[in-house]
């Protein structure tokens, strides 16, 4: 009877989420942040302040990719899945904190598998306010660096021997796929992989839902012999880029073919960055793309390239993923999946 009593909690805490095992995954769209806090903080002029520190967008892409959507719950109706949720942000007051600041506290997997709790606790309102925003940027940091990971380690648990296994061969790199990824096109120094739609959930906006089949994304890996460091100036690094598209990424339309976005509003970025174990050191560039070579030509859509010296073949690497969906459909999901492949790059 004992055994029995046990084995019902436990089934009834799992299922309200108070119980964690190993095996309970977050739950939650990819850009979501659940924020828990009193409806008083929620509808005060404190939201702005958790818009526009939490939202972000990513830059320079058009329509306007948000990195995070915040989701309000109270105290009372944070309970069962709710729990679960990959990104959690709590804002409490409690009168008994002693101190002249606020603090700050960072936890995973508090109620599921790679889960990010963050908590921000402060004696009132106006050091919450105070407190949050002096963080704000470490914790829009945390958010980010976790929601692309988690899809990297997803990736990683079923790999494409496959693809690898070519990318060996002709590129000395490893990448994390998804299962069912497949390579489309390969040529020496130039491979395009395709994603499986099915690696995208469906969503449901209004009364319409997205098909899978209105997203399509890839990853385009190519390379060419390095002279020196002024290849790496964002204008060698686009040159470079838009010649390799011309000749291996021609549109199913004769005269049609890839090329790189420059109007002004969105103009390509780049920056300094690594892989996810900070073990390679290259140059990332966001922008826009659209199939060129006619004066009439088809809309495009955002990319996402990571550039490095391949310590081995010493040559340029680039692995530019690239995301083609409608205006009306969030990209943030097939973004973040870009993000992380070029992210899971390792030299092999």
């Amino acid at each position: 009877m004992k055994l029995f009593s046990t084995i019902i909690l436990t089934i009834h805490l799992s299922g309200c989420g108070e119980y964690f095992s190993s095996e309970v995954y977050v739950t939650g769209k990819i850009g979501e942040v659940v924020v828990v806090c009193d409806d008083a903080i929620w509808k005060s002029s404190f939201r702005s302040d958790l818009d526009s520190n939490l939202t972000r967008f990513i830059m320079p892409y058009f329509p306007d990719v948000a990195t995070f959507e915040p989701i309000h719950y109270t105290k009372s109706n944070f309970i069962g899945a709710a729990k679960r949720h990959r990104n959690v942000l709590f804002l409490r007051i409690d009168p008994n904190h002693k101190g002249d600041k606020g603090k700050i506290q960072y936890r995973k997997g508090v109620w599921a598998t790679n889960q990010l709790v963050i908590e921000v606790t402060a004696k009132d309102y106006q050091q919450l306010v105070e407190t949050f925003n002096s963080g704000a940027d470490e914790i829009h940091s945390k958010f980010e660096y976790e929601e692309w990971n988690r899809i990297r380690k997803h990736f990683g648990s079923k790999q494409n021997q496959d693809i690898n296994k070519q990318l060996k061969q002709n590129f000395s790199i490893h990448l994390d796929f998804p299962n069912g990824s497949k390579i489309v096109s390969s040529r020496k120094n130039f491979y395009r992989i395709e994603l499986p739609l099915a690696s995208r959930p469906i969503e449901f906006v209004g009364q319409s839902k997205q098909d899978l089949g209105t997203v399509f994304s890839g990853v385009m890996v190519y390379q060419y012999p390095y002279i020196d460091s002024n290849q790496f100036s964002l204008d060698q690094l686009l040159k470079a880029r838009d010649t390799m598209l011309k000749y291996n990424v021609p549109h199913e339309i004769p005269g049609l073919y890839m090329g790189t976005q420059y109007n002004d509003f969105v103009y390509p970025e780049y920056s300094q960055t690594t892989n996810f174990s900070t073990t390679i050191q290259g140059v990332e560039v966001r922008g826009m793309f659209e199939f060129k070579g006619r004066y009439r030509h088809s809309t495009g859509g955002a990319f996402w390239s990571f550039h490095f010296i391949h310590p081995k073949t010493e040559k340029i690497v680039c692995v530019s993923g690239y995301v083609d969906a409608p205006s009306t459909t969030s990209w943030t999901h097939a973004i973040r999946e870009i993000q992380a492949i070029w992210k899971s790059v390792t030299i092999v």
